[in-house]
C-alpha cells in the first residue's frame, strides 16, 4: 500500500470513527451507568463485533453480502429491531439518580451480559457494515498482494477505532456528575434512546 494511500484511508478513518454512530454512544453511556472500568466489556464487545466485519471483508465476505441482497437485508432490519428496543429500553429506564462512584453499581449486569449487548450493536451497526463490505476495498491496489493491505488497514482502523471508544468512555465520565439528578438522567435516557431509534430507522433506510 502506498503512502498516501494510507494516509487518506487513516485520516477518513479518523474522522468516520469519530462520528456519534451506535457503537460510540452506547460505549458513552455505559460508562456513564456502570463506570469506566467496566465499560471496557462493551468497548471489547464493539470492538469484536467490527474487527469481525473487516476481517470478513478481508476474507471475501463482503463480495458474499453484495452478491445475496437476502442476506444483508436480513442483517439490517435485524440490526434496525435490536437498536429501536434498546431505544425503547433507554426511554422506560429508571429515572433514579445516577451513582457516579467506581466499582459499587453492579445494576444487574454481568460482564458477558455487557460485552453480548455491545457485540450485537457493534455487528448490526449500519456504518460498520457499509464500511466493511463498500469502503474498505476502494483503498485496495489490485496489482498487489490483498491480504498484506488488508491486514494494514485493519490493523490502522483497529487503533483508531479503540482510541475513539477511550475518548467517548472518558467523556461520559465527565457527564456523569451532571446527572446525578433524577430530572437530568431522564433527559440523557430519552436523548440517547431516541438517537438508538433514530440509527436504527437509519439502519433500515441504508443500502449497500
Amino acid at each position: 500500500m502506498a503512502w498516501h494511500t494510507w494516509w487518506l484511508y487513516a485520516v477518513t478513518v479518523f474522522f468516520v470513527s469519530a462520528t456519534p454512530g451506535p457503537n460510540m454512544l452506547h460505549v458513552m453511556a455505559r460508562s456513564v451507568e456502570l463506570g469506566l472500568a467496566r465499560s471496557f466489556a462493551a468497548m471489547a464487545g464493539c470492538f469484536v463485533a467490527v474487527f469481525g466485519l473487516l476481517t470478513a471483508s478481508a476474507l471475501g465476505l463482503s463480495a458474499l453480502l453484495l452478491a445475496i441482497p437476502g442476506v444483508f437485508t436480513v442483517l439490517r432490519y435485524a440490526g434496525a429491531a435490536y437498536l429501536v428496543y434498546l431505544g425503547y429500553r433507554s426511554w422506560t429506564a429508571d429515572d433514579a439518580a445516577i451513582d457516579i462512584g467506581e466499582g459499587e453499581v453492579e445494576r444487574g449486569l454481568s460482564t458477558w451480559r455487557v460485552f453480548r449487548t455491545a457485540f450485537v450493536i457493534g455487528i448490526s451497526n449500519p456504518k460498520a457494515l457499509l464500511f466493511a463490505a463498500a469502503f474498505l476495498p476502494q483503498f485496495i491496489d489490485a496489482t498487489q498482494p490483498k491480504l498484506p493491505q488488508f491486514g494494514v488497514m485493519v490493523l490502522t482502523f483497529s487503533v483508531i477505532e479503540i482510541s475513539w471508544y477511550f475518548v467517548y468512555a472518558l467523556g461520559g465520565r465527565g457527564i456523569a456528575g451532571f446527572l446525578t439528578r433524577p430530572g437530568l438522567k431522564k433527559a440523557f435516557n430519552r436523548v440517547t434512546g431516541s438517537i438508538f431509534v433514530a440509527f436504527g430507522l437509519a439502519l433500515v433506510g441504508s443500502r449497500a
